[in-house]
């Protein structure tokens, strides 16, 4: 009877799952799935989004023009329907050996490039996702009976990119190729980290980490294949535009992007001590970086990227002193590994239910620069935690570790 009763209590423990999980990634779907119906014949929707930034630098670059110049980039942005105001410009802010990235845009027109883009960047967020599944997922889904795939495939910072056209999922698939290959082809390995470097502020205790275990494992070659990648990027931008580094420099220096909020921790900090201090949005990340030296000396000897690399990657997104919501899909890997991991159906629902609340969500706050996204990172990490605990206290001890074996 004891038995049946337990029996009885898992299969709704795992109904209860499912169904959220199904809710959650159905909501997801269907909102991106609108949004690209309805792209091609909604101006409106093309030119208010982050992607009019990457098409007016591409503009820019094409016809041989300072993609930094605040008149040529307010008056493509607004010619293309970004409803901001008159006086408002936008960048590209990542570092000038990006703007290859954006070039691509120039030859086209912002309504006709507008759904290419959003779909290149929905195509890198399935590769992702197929890469992670083929390492660790499979043997987890059958013992769950569910497609915890579609938790990465429907990760709302994910989808948010998707929809805004932003270039965080470049940065995941940086990140997901140094997983897959590090290794077996710790050159391309290195090569494929070339994509983290758009944001290398979001990296900080991961790279520190990196840094050491290559010191230490004596993987060089990963080293050689990053700089390989950096020094043909850096040379593609130089012919494009010979004054990017010169145009970049001057944008940085008078761009006052310091003085904005974002939903990060370090910045809050700062607003809250006091908001003219500039380096108070640092200390998180100092914290965090002190942090990974002492978690990298205990773990170092049996160190693995999935197991230990996970829970650095969702530290160094917490304490990123520049970190906008959409960055977050960086979480995927970490977020999938422990779902695919644990045996708790409890702890899936409760990740289908915060992926409710992140996309319900917009309906309060539509601007992603509100103080009410600093909640979100700081609970991937705290859930992150949880599922690792439930995985440490013997509960998937048949689990097999096959994120070593796909490699």
């Amino acid at each position: 009877m004891a038995e049946g009763s337990t029996v009885s209590g898992a299969k709704k423990k795992s109904d209860l799952a499912d169904f959220v999980i199904a809710i959650a990634c159905a909501l997801g779907i269907a909102t991106t799935l609108l949004f690209l119906a309805l792209l091609p014949v909604s101006r409106h929707l093309a030119g208010a989004r982050d992607y009019v930034i990457y098409w007016a630098t591409g503009q820019q670059l094409a016809h041989h023009a300072n993609p930094y110049d605040p008149d040529q980039m307010r008056q493509l942005e607004h010619s293309a329907g970004f409803a901001g105001q008159a006086s408002l410009v936008n960048y590209m802010r990542n570092p000038p050996w990006g703007l290859p990235l954006a070039l691509p845009l120039g030859f086209f027109s912002a309504s006709v490039a507008a759904l290419p883009w959003s779909l290149l960047m929905l195509a890198l967020l399935i590769l992702c996702v197929r890469i992670l599944w083929k390492m660790f997922g499979q043997p987890g889904s059958q013992q769950h009976g569910s497609h915890l795939d579609w938790l990465g495939y429907c990760f709302p910072p994910a989808l948010i990119c998707v929809i805004m056209g932003q270039t965080s999922l470049f940065l995941l698939l940086g990140l997901v190729l140094f997983l897959r290959l590090h290794r077996t082809r710790p050159f391309w390995a290195g090569a494929g980290l070339w994509f983290c470097t758009l944001k290398p502020h979001l990296f900080v205790p991961f790279g520190i980490a990196l840094l050491l275990w290559i010191v230490v494992k004596r993987q060089y070659r990963i080293v050689l294949g990053t700089v390989a990648a950096l020094a043909f990027s850096c040379a593609v931008t130089t012919l494009i535009d010979p004054s990017a580094w010169s145009q970049y420099a001057h944008w940085a220096h008078t761009s006052g992007i310091s003085n904005e909020f974002l939903p990060c921790l370090g910045v809050a900090l700062r607003n809250l001590i006091n908001p003219n201090i500039k380096w108070l949005a640092f200390v998180p990340c100092a914290v965090g970086s002190i942090w990974v030296f002492d978690y990298f000396r205990r773990h170092h000897e049996h160190w693995d990227w999935m197991e230990h690399g996970s829970l650095v990657m969702l530290v160094s997104i917490l304490v990123a002193p520049y970190c906008w919501f959409y960055d977050q899909s960086l979480a995927i890997p970490a977020l999938l590994f422990a779902a695919c991991r644990t045996q708790s159906r409890t702890l899936l629902a409760v990740l289908g239910l915060l992926y409710l609340v992140v996309e319900i969500q917009p309906l309060f706050a539509p601007a992603p620069e509100t103080a009410l996204y600093l909640w979100t990172a700081p609970v991937w990490l705290l859930w992150f935690l949880v599922a690792r605990g439930s995985i440490r206290s013997g509960a998937t001890a048949q689990y097999p570790v096959v994120a070593g074996a796909a490699l």
